[in-house]
């Protein structure tokens, strides 16, 4: 199959997207980066990614995570802990400081990319393009920064390891789960070193694509199931939105009152500072129009803020500050829901540098845009003051649109690798329009030998995962850290 290219695409407006390549063209790749990709060989041999052990100074991760409750909102890092708890791979889902100095010291090339920071499956799904198609790719870009491309196909490949032995999986079928995502992103990787610069910047992974590209390897039943959560993806909008999360109240739309996930912000604060942290929420709306471009400003002026709402979002994000903002365009009927999510440094700075951007709200907008195919068309940030006149960055963002997450237990063993598979080759079509393609491609090479590599490296990194685990469960058993589980 061929790289696929969006209906946008100046040269055939209304034309079908063709399919994503399955396997890497076989011409050889260009010169140039490549010899710098094939020497680099020398200074970091594939084999060497397999071979990982903690540090002896390793830090204590529970004091990792800890450490980073000091700027979160103090009643909800319970809920963060207690989520971690749920198993090794919430841990994991939670634990992106933790692995980001264990990768610092790993084995790098030196050739960077925009990385995600936190890569790991679950970090993937469905969701709305502007035309209204509904593609896969990286969702989360919190910790997006520029740095090596290694450590987040490692992050990606320790959560298919980890993925897999909570869904039972035996170690030579995890092991082989790893091999084939490293291979996808090794063989997209050299398939995207082939094509022009435009031709990758267009790839993506559409509904279609997926179809045409799994179709043999799923069950009737995972087609099934997975037709199901696309249909209920397409529903799942600002109006299903306004369905589940409010209600009227005196004849106007309000926010639901479910604390703590869902919190009113006049449950939050005294009448008065509640009014001054709706003000500045609302100047957030007419200030973050700033980071748009002129058509979507005029889109966004056509709606007026009337509510808001602190709600807790995901795992590792928990204790955040996340707003729920609901605009009202020609009338109730007419919604838009947006997320205001607090951007704090990335976890990779320590090791991979500061970033460029002085707001860490541009960073991940930035980052999100550079990586990802299509994005929301209301992406944007700014920084706003809050009632305690602490200045914090937020990047905004439609809350829900057409957002569909896979159920990684319930799939068969054949969904599961077609699904990591789709992870991997998403990955690599990002890391492919900010970095050294080339050069990445001839690195990776067309055997087998760092897809091994990273096999053994999941397998020992699942295990100090689940010691990690482990550790946070003492802690909190021992009264050290709190938790509160089943929210």
């Amino acid at each position: 199959m061929t790289n696929s290219t969006p209906s946008e695409s100046a040269s055939s407006a209304a034309a079908e997207p063709p399919p994503i390549p399955a396997e890497p063209p076989a011409k050889p790749l260009p010169p140039g980066s490549a010899e710098r990709g094939k020497a680099a060989r020398a200074e970091a041999p594939r084999s060497a990614h397999g071979d990982w052990a903690p540090a002896a100074d390793r830090p204590d991760p529970v004091a990792t995570l800890t450490a980073q409750d000091a700027s979160r909102v103090a009643d909800l890092v319970p809920i963060r802990h207690g989520r971690m708890l749920a198993s090794p791979f919430a841990f994991f889902r939670g634990a992106a400081a933790v692995m980001a100095a264990d990768l610092a010291p790993t084995p790098a090339t030196g050739f960077a990319v925009q990385l995600c920071g936190d890569a790991h499956i679950s970090n993937f799904g469905g969701f709305a393009a502007p035309d209204r198609r509904l593609v896969f790719d990286l969702n989360d870009f919190d910790e997006t920064l520029p740095g090596p491309w290694e450590w987040d196909v490692k992050r990606m490949a320790a959560s298919v390891e980890i993925a897999g032995r909570e869904r039972g999986a035996q170690p030579d079928g995890r092991a082989a789960h790893v091999r084939a995502a490293v291979r996808e992103y090794r063989s997209a990787m050299r398939a995207f070193a082939s094509l022009g610069e435009l031709d990758v910047w267009y790839a993506r992974m559409d509904l279609q694509n997926m179809e045409d590209r799994f179709a043999g390897d799923i069950t009737a039943e995972d087609a099934a199931r997975a037709a199901r959560r696309v249909a209920k993806a397409r529903r799942k909008d600002s109006l299903r939105a306004l369905t589940k999360l409010t209600h009227h109240v005196g004849g106007r739309l309000r926010f639901l009152s479910d604390p703590p996930l869902l919190t009113p912000i006049e449950e939050l604060l005294a009448p008065d500072a509640a009014g001054d942290l709706a003000d500045a929420l609302k100047a957030l709306i007419d200030s973050y129009a700033d980071s748009l471009s002129d058509d979507r400003r005029h889109l966004l002026a056509g709606y007026r803020p009337v509510h808001m709402a602190r709600k807790v979002v995901g795992v590792g994000s928990v204790g955040t500050r996340a707003w729920v903002i609901l605009l009202e365009g020609r009338d109730g009927e007419d919604p838009l829901v947006l997320q205001a999510k607090e951007a704090t440094a990335s976890v990779l700075e320590p090791y991979a540098g500061a970033s460029r951007y002085d707001l860490h709200g541009r960073r991940v907008v930035e980052g999100q845009r550079l990586m990802q195919a299509a994005g929301d068309i209301f992406l944007g940030w700014d920084r706003v003051s809050g009632v305690d006149g602490v200045e914090r960055d937020y990047y905004v963002r439609q809350l829900w649109d057409w957002k569909v997450s896979a159920d990684l237990t319930t799939m068969t063993d054949t969904a599961f690798a077609a699904y990591c598979r789709a992870c991997a080759w998403s990955l690599a079509r990002a890391h492919a329009r900010s970095g050294d393609r080339l050069a990445i491609a001839a690195y990776l090479g067309s055997g087998a030998a760092f897809d091994k590599a990273l096999a053994s490296f999941a397998a020992v990194y699942a295990d100090q995962n689940e010691r990690d685990h482990a550790a946070l469960a003492a802690a909190v058993a021992e009264g050290r850290v709190e938790a509160r589980t089943g929210i």
